[in-house]
């Protein structure tokens, strides 16, 4: 393995490998690390964040989410995400498996979770470079919005389908 690029939460890696049939290949894999996610749920409605991504210069409609810190649990990580993207504690985390993005060139996990019991929690805090409006959402509407592209977001789009069935 040779590291192309580290920085502040990716590294990039030059890796050497042997496929199943024996044949050496190389390639390239991106480690942004893993995040967690959940869907946020109360009575018929869930919360998801109108987010601008400036990677595709673009709002979309997604679940919260955040990188797991060093060492840190992802049902940690999704408790502390909830408050800080949404205003919300939830007094339950239930865990629903995890995806990988992009096994194609990434190793990333991200941790799925549904939220229940909501509360309002007052610390609310955004990263600087976050742009996040909660918007509130018929849990009746989130399978439909799933198929006419109104999301589009994939961690989004597995939540809809572990937590909706």
């Amino acid at each position: 393995m040779t590291e192309i690029y580290r920085g502040r939460r990716l590294s990039v890696e030059l890796n050497r490998f042997t496929l199943p049939d024996g044949t050496e290949r190389e390639r390239v894999v991106v480690k942004p690390g893993n995040a967690a996610a959940m869907l946020p749920i109360e009575d018929d409605h869930c919360y998801l964040l109108r987010q601008y991504r400036f990677a595709i210069g673009a709002w979309i409609y997604e679940a919260p989410a955040g990188t797991l810190e060093e060492g840190e649990d992802p049902i940690e990580t999704a408790r502390r995400e909830i408050i800080e993207e949404c205003g919300l504690a939830a007094g339950e985390m239930i865990p629903r498996g995890f995806i990988y993005t992009t096994p194609g060139f990434s190793d990333e996990r991200v941790y799925l979770f549904e939220a229940r019991a909501l509360s309002p929690s007052s610390a609310f805090s955004p990263d600087d470079d976050e742009q996040i409006e909660v918007v509130r959402v018929p849990l009746a509407d989130l399978p439909a919005m799933c198929r006419d592209g109104r999301i589009s977001d994939a961690k989004t789009i597995a939540l809809a389908f572990r937590c909706l069935g």
